[in-house]
């Protein structure tokens, strides 16, 4: 008798699911989102495209779990050991802890990795409100929060006004990283994104 096992179908899937996330990022990085099709993927992934089919309903599907699951791999990298997530620094320092943030998010958007599908992603959802509203609900809200609990903090701690409202107070930080990287109104650096958290943290003082 063989003592063969069987194929591991899950391990198998989760192969399929990886090569067709990676096959995905990487074509609409090279082509762009217009000319990324369900047929480039497959042919790239090394799979039918009625798998794909199986699992997505479009190439705007596809993407948005791609690049979930990138953000995901990104995040379990870059937090502390055992932590599993990414965790919002809380260093005592609300300055030096929104500069650390923002500059890493400078860092991705400049990325080419994640440039080229966080466009696409955005632009689309733009056009498709089902779209649109999945991409706030899985990826912005998630890290929305993570600054308001942040800015919370510091309230409570002294370091910003009582009256602070926190969610407006992060469209303060991320909205002016947001318009010149989409606008491409002048280049997005280091030194802006330090600009942006003292400009801010100006107006939101209790010393102010």
């Amino acid at each position: 008798m063989s003592s063969q096992k069987a194929p591991d179908a899950s391990r198998r899937s989760d192969r399929s699911r990886r090569a067709i996330h990676d096959a995905a990022l990487a074509l609409v990085g090279e082509v762009g989102y217009a000319r990324t099709t369900i047929e480039g993927i497959a042919a790239r992934a090394g799979v039918g495209k009625q798998t794909i089919y199986r699992w997505w309903p479009s190439k705007a599907a596809v993407l948005m779990d791609a690049f979930l699951d990138l953000g995901a791999r990104q995040a379990a990298e870059s937090a502390p050991e055992g932590e599993g997530s990414y965790v919002f620094p809380d260093t005592g320092d609300l300055a030096a802890d929104l500069k650390l943030v923002l500059r890493a998010t400078v860092d991705e958007l400049n990325d080419p990795v994640t440039e080229a599908p966080t466009r696409a992603l955005t632009a689309e959802g733009i056009i498709d409100p089902a779209l649109g509203a999945q991409f706030v609900e899985k990826l912005l809200e998630p890290q929305i929060q993570l600054y308001v609990t942040r800015l919370r903090a510091a309230q409570k701690a002294g370091e910003v006004r009582e009256d602070l409202d926190p969610r407006v107070a992060v469209e303060l930080l991320i909205a002016p990283l947001t318009h010149r990287w989409l606008l491409r109104t002048l280049p997005l650096t280091h030194a802006y994104a330090d600009a942006v958290v003292d400009h801010t943290l100006r107006g939101l003082s209790a010393k102010a």
